[in-house]
């Protein structure tokens, strides 16, 4: 378990009612998130999935994975010669299609041509590191969620974050005023005016290689959950770079 293991032991370690060790049960919900995989098709390697599924959710209520990677970040920040707490972000957000389990609150993507899906909408630091995320609807716009994101980075950061680099899909006075009044200015990325083929933003690319690393896990590809705060539970429990 490593460095882990204060972060996952709610209960003492010689605690009666445990049956299994917790690096089993950690190492389950890892095969589980990165394999796609239901519950219920857990192989027998592990322990049951409904012990698996029981104490993640006990994880999850606790914000266990959360915490770890609050203080995961500090370090790989110092580790890198920077502050523990970051001066600016980056927003975007992410579509993920619906399955039958979430179809029931999804939404149509119109700027992404998606059907039926949720949208993940992420605030990194300029290393790429998670600072905080949640999920809507993915009829809901990128500009409506900037008050809720930027409330969430400066309670992360100890409202240490001056700067946040958007898209073009946070542009108005609407998001700009719900960022400052959290002490966020709003730094639009634009296309350079004459560009062929791919063009890598300054900045944004970030971010979106962050998505990028979060889809390397098949639970992550589609939205397969019933609420939207197992979705971003489950991000957040999915280690960025494995």
């Amino acid at each position: 378990m490593g460095i882990r293991r204060p972060y996952l032991t709610l209960v003492p370690p010689d605690a009666g009612q445990r049956v299994h060790e917790l690096r089993e049960v950690f190492d389950a919900l890892r095969w589980m998130v990165r394999a796609g995989s239901s519950w219920r098709m857990m192989p027998h390697d592990f322990p049951p999935w409904e012990a698996v599924y029981q104490q993640t959710q006990r994880w999850l209520r606790a914000g266990c994975f959360e915490a770890m990677v609050h203080d995961l970040r500090e370090l790989l920040r110092l580790a890198s010669g920077r502050a523990p707490d970051p001066s600016a972000a980056i927003l975007d957000s992410r579509t993920l299609r619906s399955t039958p389990e979430s179809g029931h609150r999804g939404g149509y993507d119109g700027a992404k041509r998606k059907k039926e899906g949720s949208k993940v909408h992420a605030a990194v630091d300029t290393l790429g590191h998670l600072l905080a995320l949640h999920v809507t609807p993915a009829t809901e716009q990128d500009r409506a969620q900037v008050g809720g994101l930027a409330e969430a980075v400066q309670e992360a950061t100890g409202e240490s974050v001056e700067l946040a680099y958007v898209d073009r899909g946070y542009v108005g006075a609407e998001p700009a005023q719900e960022a400052e009044a959290w002490g966020i200015r709003l730094e639009v990325v634009k296309h350079p005016g004459a560009k062929k083929g791919f063009v890598l933003l300054p900045r944004r690319w970030v971010v979106e290689r962050s998505f990028a690393w979060a889809a390397r896990f098949r639970r992550l590809a589609k939205d397969y959950e019933r609420l939207p705060e197992t979705v971003a539970r489950a991000c957040t429990s999915s280690p960025s770079r494995a």
